[in-house]
């Protein structure tokens, strides 16, 4: 199992998007991959048909019963989707109030860590899409991850919630103790604006060997699939957005030779 994070200390960056279009390109491939919802807004669960307002069992659970977890109690929790290989845990709007619960609570960025351990065998690839908030939903997600994807959108004020989510990594990677490789991936590209150009450049001077060579474009498919609850590629694919992410979904699996389940 190898786990990426999705992240972005800015909301409305793509970050949901990213997640179900990478997820469903390694499904497509034959993996074995989980989709696992951190954020209390539900945007990857709502996506995908689940309802966080009404979920009875979710991540939120984890939590709640985190010292007594087993590989079958975390199963209980992980839903289907209508697309083969592609499973789900999904949020719950519960998860607001979990900084409260955590208050004086011993072990509480390590619950994502330790559930994972539990179905380790079960799933290829698990993606995490992430709280646009340093807390303790955003360090479950990075103590748990081997990779960070970072989505950015190539305008001015997205940059500098960059800066402050490398900020957060440079923190986190100290108390972990071990390296968190991350890109940046530039999103929303859309190469008629100046603003955008000159975003794109400066992202490249500033994360020169983190960021993606590529840039996601702006594309209206992508909330088109999300209203319908398909991912991107299944929805169109071949629009400029789903090419981009099979160019960035590629880039970032040559960097995991290991990963078990891709087709010949």
């Amino acid at each position: 199992m190898r786990v990426w994070s999705v992240a972005n200390q800015k909301g409305g960056v793509g970050k949901t998007t990213t997640t179900v279009a990478l997820g469903g390109l390694a499904a497509e491939q034959g993996r074995r991959v989980l989709l696992l919802d951190l954020d209390p807004q539900g945007s990857l669960s709502t996506y995908l048909r689940q309802d966080p307002d009404a979920a009875r069992e979710s991540v939120f659970t984890l939590f709640e019963e985190r010292k007594h977890l087993t590989p079958e109690r975390v199963r209980e929790l992980i839903v289907p989707t209508d697309y083969e290989n592609l499973h789900l845990l999904p949020a719950a709007t519960a998860l607001a109030t979990l900084e409260r619960h955590a208050v004086g609570q011993e072990g509480m960025g390590l619950v994502l860590t330790k559930a994972l351990t539990q179905v380790y065998d079960d799933y290829d690839l698990v993606l995490v899409d992430t709280p646009p908030l340093l807390g303790v939903l955003m360090i479950n997600a990075l103590a748990a991850a081997q990779r960070l994807v970072l989505p950015v959108q190539t305008e001015f004020l997205a940059l500098k919630g960059l800066e402050r989510m490398i900020n957060t990594l440079e923190m986190m990677t100290r108390s972990r103790k071990r390296p968190l490789e991350y890109h940046v991936v530039p999103v929303m590209f859309d190469r008629r604006t100046q603003a955008s150009v000159s975003s794109l450049l400066s992202i490249r001077n500033s994360y020169p060997t983190q960021v993606w060579p590529g840039m996601i474009p702006v594309d209206t498919k992508f909330r088109d699939a999300s209203k319908a609850g398909v991912p991107p590629h299944l929805f169109d694919a071949d629009s400029r957005g789903v090419e981009a992410y099979r160019s960035l979904y590629k880039w970032l699996m040559r960097k995991e030779p290991d990963v078990p389940g891709a087709k010949p």
